[in-house]
């Protein structure tokens, strides 16, 4: 296992040094760790020196480790390095009419082909640079890290999102778990490596520290454990990759290996095959070019045909059939409840725009339908939902609230069409399709039980608004409480925790978000930044929903929390939509328990509906309503 820390040289086999041939090179001692120790040099009993100083990287190591007869390098790189940069210190000289240098004379004798692999390695160096700025760059506006640490936040595990990478096989990846890392506190011009330890997990990100440093935090570093310079201890053996500790603490033992054994035995770290399960599970079998029938964004009573453009993480941006310049989108996750196979709207009976093009383009195909998220089964020969059956419904135009709503038609396999009572278009337009095990969907009362402010229709009066006066007014019944999805799975999610998440009214958007409250399996997310009347109801399986880090692994742009001034500058016209389309009652929110009028429950079973929330609950059956001013 520790083999890595005692091989912090590269292959030997093709190399040569600056004065001497390949037979002239002495190979690396296997237990001969070579430790970069601050110039001092140490030696032996006879008054010999022991250590050498590299005339390239300013490592100091044991002599006998060093190559060449002179024991000039550390290793074959800082061999090659030296050689280039004396190559072009003798054409710069002969440039200037200088002559050139004894060295530059022995240097010019060398092969070709080792200059060339010494100048190839040092442009792959200014390239990994290079991209390690880059991404330094685009994570500067906002840090995850900075932000939890700062604020004492927690984020939601990666097993609360199953639809995510390793969101099924995370195993037990957690606090004091021991990885190899690069080592940045290394003035080493090749890569090197150390052990680090988990301190705080964030959804995919960790906070790291180097061992060595006890209780010492002044190195602590996040990163990405999917990322892909994380590796289980091991590695670097297997790889033949050098592990040198960290300059601030080199000083701080003698015997690192020793140091190590101690430390790592008993301590569990990766599997092996983590990288190998993090690529496997970020394959996904959307290909560009498959279409697909998807909602249509301006007209929710139907679908259309959209191409998909581009696949991030599962995400799919989906271009609608009929756009010329390619710029009429619309953006889902591939198990989205919005997207379905070619002639699935036919299949159901629900509502289509037909496409004028009349044939396939060049290279698009239709989707098979088994990659599409299955639905459950429903049984509709029985007792089942009718048209103008009284619900409860999440606004898919609104989604902060829910609101008072109705069965408009029932469809095939279990689909509705739910219309939002006094916000109806004449011609149904704005209907919208829920299926029946939707967790969008709640029987009468689950909001008046749960102390969720229900939206009344649009334009009534008698408020607050009490279901028994408007069923008895509309001359309506309530849907059958059976009918609707009782299933609350042991989600994991926990109130305050941190993740990102979509922006579901403008779905190209994943933001900065918090869970606010739990009721069951519905989540209230918030953005970050934003007023409250920006929340969302969501699923706890909803696949709009990421851990924290997700948006960095699959390389999409998270927007992180919004300050006032961009608040004021883009929340106008939309907070002018929202209170147009839901004007929320403010009234009085002081609560009383009362029984449950029979005339309303008909002999129904609520209490599935209470409890397992955010709020405080006293166990019982009982039906929470406001009270009357």
């Amino acid at each position: 296992m520790f083999d890595g820390y005692d091989s912090c040289s590269e292959d030997t086999s093709s190399s040569s040094s600056s004065e001497e041939s390949e037979e002239e090179v002495a190979p690396l001692p296997s237990n001969l760790p070579i430790i970069k120790n601050n110039g001092q040099v140490y030696t032996y009993p006879d008054g010999k020196s022991g250590m050498a100083t590299c005339e390239m990287c300013g490592m100091v190591g044991v002599r006998d480790a060093f190559y060449s007869k002179t024991k000039r390098f550390c290793s074959v790189s800082c061999s090659r390095s030296y050689s280039s940069n004396s190559k072009k210190a003798s054409i710069l000289a002969r440039l200037q009419g200088k002559p050139p240098t004894k060295k530059a004379k022995v240097l010019q004798k060398q092969p070709l082909v080792a200059k060339l692999a010494a100048y190839a390695q040092y442009q792959a160096t200014l390239q990994n640079q290079a991209k390690t700025k880059a991404a330094a760059v685009s994570m500067e506006g906002f840090s995850w890290g900075n932000y939890i640490n700062s604020n004492s936040f927690i984020a939601a595990p990666v097993t609360c999102f199953k639809h995510a990478p390793m969101g099924t096989c995370w195993g037990d990846i957690s606090e004091n778990v021991r990885v190899e890392v690069p080592n940045t506190d290394c003035s080493l011009p090749t890569k090197v490596f150390w052990i680090a330890g988990i301190v705080k997990l964030a959804g995919y990100n960790a906070l790291l520290r180097y061992e060595g440093f006890e209780n010492d935090s002044s190195l602590d570093f996040w990163c990405n454990i999917c990322g892909s310079d994380i590796h289980p201890v091991g590695w670097c053996a297997a790889s033949g990759k050098p592990l040198v500790p960290p300059r601030t603490i080199q000083h701080k033992y003698t015997n690192w290996k020793a140091f190590l054994v101690k430390r790592l035995t008993g301590a569990k770290t990766l599997p092996p095959d983590f990288s190998q399960k993090v690529s496997e599970s970020m394959q996904y079998p959307f290909k560009p070019c498959m279409r697909v029938e998807v909602v249509d964004k301006r007209h929710l009573c139907r679908t259309r045909v959209a191409v998909v453009e581009s696949v991030i993480g599962g995400r799919l941006r989906l271009v609608y059939e009929e756009s010329e310049d390619r710029t009429d989108d619309f953006w889902c996750h591939m198990h989205s409840p919005l997207i379905h196979h070619i002639g699935w709207s036919r299949s159901i009976g629900h509502r289509f725009k037909r496409s004028d093009i009349t044939k396939k383009q060049d290279g698009h195909f239709d989707t098979p339908p088994h990659l599409f998220a299955k639905v459950k089964e429903v049984d509709q020969s029985g007792e089942w939902f009718k048209e103008g059956m009284k619900l409860e419904a999440i606004d898919p135009l609104n989604l902060s609230t829910i609101c008072v709503a109705t069965i408009r038609k029932v469809l095939a396999d279990g689909f509705l069409m739910i219309g939002i009572d006094g916000s109806e278009a004449a011609d149904g337009s704005d209907w919208f399709c829920y299926h029946a095990t939707s967790p969008s969907i709640f029987p009468v009362g689950f909001c008046e039980i749960n102390m969720i402010e229900l939206t009344p229709p649009r334009g009534y009066t008698k408020l607050p608004f009490k279901w028994f006066d408007y069923l008895r007014e509309t001359g309506s019944i309530a849907a059958p409480v059976k009918l609707f999805n009782k299933d609350v799975p042991n989600h994991g999610f926990r109130v305050g925790m941190k993740l990102e998440a979509v922006d579901l009214m403008e779905p190209r958007l994943i933001c900065v978000a918090t869970v606010t409250r739990i009721i069951h399996r519905l989540l209230r997310i918030h953005f970050d930044g934003w007023e409250e009347e920006y929340d969302q109801w969501v699923d706890c399986e909803s696949p709009d929903l990421y851990p924290v880090g997700w948006c960095q692994l699959t390389g999409y742009q998270l927007q992180p929390p919004a300050s006032q001034s961009s608040r004021e500058s883009q929340s106008g016209s939309s907070k002018q939509k929202k209170k147009a389309k839901s004007q929320q009652y403010k009234g009085h929110k002081k609560m009383t328990t009362l029984q449950l009028k029979e005339e309303l429950i008909d002999g129904e079973d609520y209490s599935f509906l209470q409890g397992a929330s955010d709020q405080e609950s006293n166990g019982s059956a009982n039906f929470y309503i406001k009270q009357e001013p």
